[in-house]
């Protein structure tokens, strides 16, 4: 006879496991039908990006291996920052045929919303190595204040 573990609590589902399984089965049934896989360019999530802070400034890091600073455009509005750009590939040629083709080209266009103001016009951005980094300053009226403590 098997013993059981009896929980009083059901198990929790988990949303971003099915959004993942969904996922895979989309791919699955594309590859199916000789179609290419949902790509970061169609579902919106290109490019990749890592969006931290410390007390002063929010961090935006962007992964765009091969564009140069004029195929980007980066604009603030409000709590929104928009990246956008073109990615241009090099064809390969007449006669070439190709087996595999991941890497995409094309417009993207990535819409982050920001955790807190920053101050629009200190914003600073830099391109190297295929990594946008940008530093948007926070603005002061959300900035830490000091609050000095009176005696009597």
């Amino acid at each position: 006879m098997a013993i059981i573990r009896w929980s009083d609590y059901p198990e929790v589902p988990n949303p971003m496991r099915e959004i993942e399984r969904l996922h895979k089965e989309m791919n699955r049934l594309f590859s199916d039908l000789g179609l290419r896989s949902m790509s970061p360019f169609q579902v919106g999530v290109y490019p990749a990006v890592n969006v931290s802070e410390d007390t002063q400034n929010i961090y935006v890091r962007a992964e765009l291996p091969g564009l140069k600073s004029e195929d980007l455009e980066i604009s603030v509005e409000g709590d929104t920052l928009t990246l956008r750009g073109e990615r241009k590939l090099k064809e390969a040629g007449e006669g070439v045929n190709y087996h595999r083709r991941e890497r995409e080209a094309g417009r993207f266009r990535r819409i982050l919303t920001l955790p807190t103001k920053i101050d629009p016009n200190a914003v600073d951005a830099s391109l190297k190595d295929g990594v946008l980094k940008i530093v948007l300053p926070k603005a002061p009226e959300v900035l830490p204040k000091q609050i000095q403590v009176k005696t009597d």
